[in-house]
């Protein structure tokens, strides 16, 4: 495929290139499209599919786009937020999906982990800042994100346990 497809979609359709706070806008746009496609019962299945075509389309584009941008992890590029924010989003997306519950807790779910997917995206407690540091490739980009998610989802998990709603 060609660049500038590559970087339409590696920067969410120019979402990277919002001048401040990248990430966290492409987080809360990622958290959005994940709200609505629940309140419409979009299947997973697609979701998942779509995720994981992403994930190997994006590694392999920032690996291909070196030197197109300041650096291999340039905040233009914001589709790790993306892959990392839909972790913990889309697992409950699944577990909720037969309609156990409301979309009202859906929506609060989402928000949790739009906060603990920041929190973590942007802190990188250990492993997460060692792989930021140490692994300069596309898929050392999409990694340190993808942790953060599944930190979020864990924490999250844990506290729906503690609180019964599981």
């Amino acid at each position: 495929m060609n660049k500038k497809i590559g970087k339409l979609i590696v920067t969410m359709f120019g979402i990277g290139l919002v001048k401040y706070f990248p990430g966290t806008f492409a987080s809360f746009v990622t958290a959005s499209i994940y709200y609505f496609l629940y309140t419409i019962k979009f299947n997973y299945l697609l979701l998942i599919l779509i995720n994981f075509f992403l994930f190997i389309y994006s590694v392999w584009m920032i690996n291909n786009l070196e030197g197109e941008f300041a650096e291999i992890d340039s905040k233009e590029i914001v589709i790790d937020e993306f892959l990392g924010q839909s972790i913990p989003i889309l697992f409950f997306y699944i577990i909720f999906y037969e309609g156990l519950v409301s979309n009202t807790f859906f929506f609060i779910i989402v928000f949790l982990s739009f906060v603990g997917f920041r929190f973590f995206d942007i802190f990188k407690p250990y492993p997460i800042n060692y792989v930021d540091k140490n692994m300069k490739n596309g898929f050392g980009v999409v990694l340190d994100d993808l942790i953060a998610g599944f930190f979020t989802l864990i924490v999250l998990y844990i506290c729906i346990i503690f609180y019964g709603q599981i």
